[in-house]
């Protein structure tokens, strides 16, 4: 991970009290809660640099930290954070199966995914296991906050320079056991234009640039996809795009 913290409150302040007082201040509605995030790596120095960032930003907070799987797992059940940092390789249980077994539980947890450019073998698994999001850990600080966020807004991400190498190779080998691809009948045509722009690690702003419509008509579109297509978030159209053969390796 790289960069340095941004100016802010100090390491520990009382952020409710802070944001209350601002609110007070400047007359209108109190601040939304912040995003509350469990950090689950067994490296103490990552989770300190991550924790450090955090706490200087007002509208994230660490609701816990975990060495293992199984107690992200744990600390998950009992505090219901927005959002899994998980790292992939941890002692014990790993990050694969700790973040299917927090998916499994259903709650609105969302887990992003710790990774290194020579961990794919294990991010197909995590794809799979229903990961919302993935990050590397030489990204900048800040945008490593910034893609907390998105998953937390119940979008999904995947880190520039890793979405088209990792989608490739995750289709080029598909789990014996993966489920068939979701039947595509039921979608219109301009609806799959989006699915395969999906598929090939586009945005939203960049589809719509694309397709010449709003942004906004563009999320429409995602979201009637992930309603007739049975899928969770963004990663699942990805999956769906290739599992279907809508997009493949170098298209």
């Amino acid at each position: 991970m790289s960069g340095g913290r941004q100016p802010g409150a100090p390491v520990g302040a009382p952020l409710d009290a802070a944001r209350g007082v601002a609110g007070a201040e400047d007359g209108g509605a109190p601040a939304p809660p912040p995003v509350r995030v469990v950090l689950a790596d067994d490296q103490p120095l990552v989770r300190a640099a991550l924790r450090m960032v955090m706490a200087d930003t007002p509208d994230i907070e660490v609701a816990g930290e975990a060495g293992t799987g199984e107690e992200a797992v744990r600390l998950v059940a009992r505090l219901a954070p927005d959002v899994v940092v998980m790292d992939i390789r941890m002692p014990g249980m790993d990050g694969i199966e700790a973040t299917e077994r927090i998916t499994a539980q259903g709650g609105e947890t969302h887990v992003v995914v710790l990774t290194t450019f020579d961990d794919d073998d294990y991010v197909y698994g995590a794809l799979r296991a229903g990961a919302a999001g993935f990050l590397v850990k030489d990204m900048a600080l800040d945008d490593i906050l910034a893609a907390v966020r998105v998953v937390a807004s119940g979008d999904a991400l995947i880190a520039p320079g890793v979405t088209r190498r990792l989608i490739k190779e995750f289709a080029a080998r598909p789990s014996p056991s993966a489920p068939a691809p979701a039947p595509l009948t039921a979608i219109t045509g301009r609806e799959r234009e989006v699915l395969v722009l999906v598929g090939g690690g586009l945005s939203n702003a960049e589809i719509a640039e694309r397709l010449v419509i709003s942004v906004a008509t563009a999320k429409t579109y995602l979201t009637r996809l992930l309603a007739k297509l049975g899928a969770r978030d963004r990663v699942q159209l990805v999956i769906i795009a290739y599992e279907a053969g809508l997009v493949s390796p170098g298209r």
